[in-house]
């Protein structure tokens, strides 16, 4: 099937959403089968006891305990607003943060970050002014420190769908404000799985939007192929991805090819469907490669290609680069729970 579409199913009875380009899966999020707190999820929480070794603060949540980064300025017993910033480890705190974002498909509401802010990615000048119209108008009398970021959607919405939007999120927004006593309590749900594709997958426009299509699209046997460590590279080679408790190995292989260049054919192969490969099992961390053979001098354009196929990834990644024996080091940051735990 050619273009982006977008497909919203069920898998083990939960619901569930994929996007396809040309055939191929590029993104897949599942509802979580436990009521752990979705990334997005607003809490009025309680300070607890700081951990000064680690640089943060315990804080009380409805059912269990959130981590937040920050020590500065919160005593024992403080009443904080926080967002759920990612999935919580087996036996960890939930990783939560003070910084607020209201997300929806057109508008992004920003307490504490002031400013009217319009995607890069809308280049008419036109569209923009008009843009900045309906900002300065939905923000008409809100406070000096409430900002609001128009995302790149915008450019295929109606002038007053985008004003709804502004208007729910800013309204959402200020209520939660104010909500700031009483004991812990969720405010604010994170986003499921179908929610956050019509809010994320928006931009550009899919070609056709399937419900019920797992199976007559083969996402099914796609996601089965997800649970499996070997990834088929084209050409001969593969690569392994196995998750450890400390970090996740990936090793390259040539497979049956002895070519002169089959390392760096691999090499490459590997190095472009790696983001992709992340993003569908939800793997993050500490993350070593150990690339198929290759001379040293290839690394320059393995670097390269690396820095391209990573540069569009919404997780925050950071690559690392060469280590004396040979394997290279990354680090992406968790943003959703693994495709083996949400399935188990």
């Amino acid at each position: 099937m050619k273009g982006r579409v977008v497909v919203l199913d069920e898998v083990q009875g939960r619901s569930a959403a994929a996007l396809l380009v040309d055939g191929q899966l590029q993104d897949l999020l599942v509802d979580p089968e436990t009521d752990a707190a979705l990334p997005g999820a607003i809490y009025r929480c309680v300070a607890d006891r700081p951990m000064k070794g680690q640089g943060g603060v315990f804080v009380k949540l409805p059912e269990g305990m959130g981590f937040l980064r920050q020590t500065a300025g919160i005593a024992p017993g403080a009443r904080l607003l926080v967002q759920v910033t990612g999935p919580a480890e087996a036996g960890k705190a939930v990783p939560v943060s003070t910084r607020l974002l209201f997300k929806s498909r057109y508008a992004i509401a920003t307490p504490g970050a002031p400013g009217r802010n319009i995607s890069r990615r809308i280049k008419d000048e036109e569209l923009r002014a008009e843009l900045e119209a309906l900002a300065e108008a939905g923000m008409k009398g809100a406070s000096e420190t409430l900002g609001l970021i128009l995302r790149s959607a915008c450019e295929m919405a109606g002038p007053e769908e985008v004003a709804a939007d502004i208007h729910d999120m800013r309204a959402l927004c200020e209520a939660v404000l104010a909500d700031v006593d009483g004991e812990p309590e969720l405010l604010v749900e994170g986003a499921s799985a179908q929610e956050t594709a019509w809010r994320d997958w928006a931009e550009p426009a899919p070609d056709e939007v399937v419900t019920g299509g797992f199976e007559d699209l083969g996402v099914i046997e796609m996601i089965e192929a997800l649970m499996m460590a070997r990834v088929d590279l084209p050409g001969a080679g593969h690569m392994m991805i196995e998750p450890t408790r400390a970090l996740l190995a990936v090793d390259v292989n040539t497979g049956g090819d002895t070519s002169p260049a089959a390392g760096l054919k691999a090499n490459i192969a590997a190095a472009r469907d790696l983001p992709r490969q992340l993003r569908l099992r939800g793997l993050g961390g500490q993350i070593v490669i150990d690339f198929a053979p290759m001379p040293k001098r290839d690394r320059a354009v393995l670097d390269q290609v690396l820095r391209a196929a990573f540069k569009g990834e919404a997780a925050e990644t950071s690559l690392v680069g060469w280590t004396t024996l040979g394997l290279y080091e990354l680090v992406r940051k968790r943003d959703r729970l693994t495709l083996a735990e949400v399935l188990a």
